[in-house]
């Protein structure tokens, strides 16, 4: 057997390194994905957003329920009235003084009525569209952090090749100048190595904007994230879906958060059809009023008068003519309504073609992994058969290089099949309304 050249030597160090360098990053400190899921519930300002305009929104109940309470006002006067006439020698000054206390108890009001319906469906809509950031963030937290882990395998995988191809490059050098190679072999040496330094480059840039990109997110800048396990993807089996595509569609158009807010608009739309058009109808109140009145400005035999009353009746109001405003705002809320029923049932198709895209994903995620892991699994043993017949003299560098930067790829790729496809689990998980962190823990758990 041909003794091993110092390329194929480096080339074997290389790759112990490499696996070495795996295994030691896997046993640092790192972040998972439940932790730094974590941090954003603190930290993302998109979902403290979400936080405040749901606290904010439960407040339309209180408000709502005013309308059918008694309201009760108060009025304070004091006045200075300074009176000259000719009648009278001299200016009278007349100080008024006087309390007014009004209490209004609505009785017929069905302006009210339908306002107070309208606010718990609005509170309704807010507690879904909290639900709906509290899944947006998992489903931004989780890609961000995809994101990351798979330009660290892009970074790791060109990082390898350049090191293979830097040594290659040396050894070219040298064997241009002990006459065993020629230029020719030299330049195309030089020009894969250009070539991955360049790939190195955008790599890293593409790391570093995913890393950016999750400190939007938490903060901070991310410390070191665990590598994938490629093992556990190999050894592990990928779990089905649960129900076939049209049941997960079903499943969607029943509880879906995104049409279930679109459900409520629509109602709060009709409701606000109903509030223009009882501006029609007239109103009734139960009114109460208690006046105190000193030295008011009316004179009797030259003094003033002081009086204290009590009022309590019904006061009836009929609604007759405003401008014809309120028929404008009836076709208004008409139009409205008609618009919020047609962006529902274009929601309603949107969320079955995202289900079925997801679906799809899913499945045919479930397969690419399964061939990818037998493509990573035979272009390993091609790596070690190539290294193999190199020491024997039957394949030369090149070949070595091609099989070992098929591995890298094989391994990338079944890193960005994987992650895509824990991403289609959770975006199917949204579709149906069923994303919460107990599914989060599951995606955690399977890296």
């Amino acid at each position: 057997m041909i003794a091993a050249t110092p390329f194929m030597k480096n080339l074997n160090y290389s790759i112990t390194i490499f696996w070495v360098g795996i295994i030691l990053s896997n046993s640092l400190q790192a972040t998972s994905l439940n932790n730094i899921y974590r941090e954003a519930l603190e930290h993302d300002t998109q979902y403290k957003i979400a936080r405040h305009t749901f606290a904010a929104t439960q407040e339309r109940l209180t408000q709502g329920r005013a309308g059918l309470l008694p309201s009760i006002d108060f009025t304070g006067r004091a006045r200075n009235v300074d009176l000259n006439t000719e009648r009278i020698d001299g200016d009278i000054l007349i100080k008024n003084r006087g309390v007014t206390v009004t209490a209004t108890q609505p009785l017929f009001r069905i302006e009210n009525f339908i306002i107070y319906q309208q606010s718990k469906n609005e509170v309704a809509q807010g507690d879904a569209k909290f639900v709906q950031a509290a899944q947006d963030l998992i489903l931004r937290v989780t890609q961000a952090y995809f994101d990351v882990l798979i330009a660290q395998v892009n970074v790791e995988a060109v990082e390898a090749q350049e090191k293979a191809f830097a040594q290659q490059l040396e050894q070219m050098r040298q064997n241009l100048a002990s006459g065993l190679s020629t230029i020719v072999d030299l330049n195309e040496a030089e020009a894969r190595y250009d070539l991955v330094i360049s790939q190195e480059i955008v790599a890293r840039n593409s790391l570093e904007i995913s890393r950016r990109n999750l400190q939007s997110i938490i903060n901070r800048f991310p410390d070191v994230l665990p590598r994938i396990g490629l093992e556990k993807i190999i050894t592990d089996p990928l779990p089905l879906p649960e129900m076939k595509m049209e049941e997960w569609v079903a499943a969607a158009e029943q509880k879906n958060i995104s049409l279930k807010i679109q459900k409520f608009a629509h109602e709060i739309a009709k409701q606000e059809a109903q509030k223009s058009m009882s501006k029609h109808y007239p109103t009734v109140d139960l009114v109460g009023q208690y006046t105190n009145q000193i030295d008011n400005p009316f004179i009797v035999a030259g003094r003033g008068l002081d009086y204290e009353s009590r009022m309590i009746g019904l006061e009836l109001k009929v609604p007759i003519f405003h401008g014809l405003s309120t028929q404008s705002r009836v076709r208004e809320s008409l139009a409205n309504r008609d618009r919020v029923r047609e962006e529902l049932e274009n929601g309603q198709r949107i969320i079955g073609l995202h289900v079925r895209q997801h679906y799809l994903n899913l499945t045919n995620g479930i397969a690419q992994v399964k061939a990818l892991k037998k493509a990573l699994i035979s272009s390993r043993s091609q790596l070690d058969s190539t290294i193999l017949g190199q020491e024997s003299g039957i394949r030369i560098e090149i070949d070595v290089l091609n099989a070992q930067q098929q591995y890298y790829s094989a391994r990338r790729d079944l890193a960005v099949a994987y992650y895509n496809y824990l991403m289609s689990r959770l975006r199917l998980k949204a579709d149906v309304g069923e994303l919460d962190e107990s599914v989060l823990e599951e995606i955690n758990a399977l890296l």
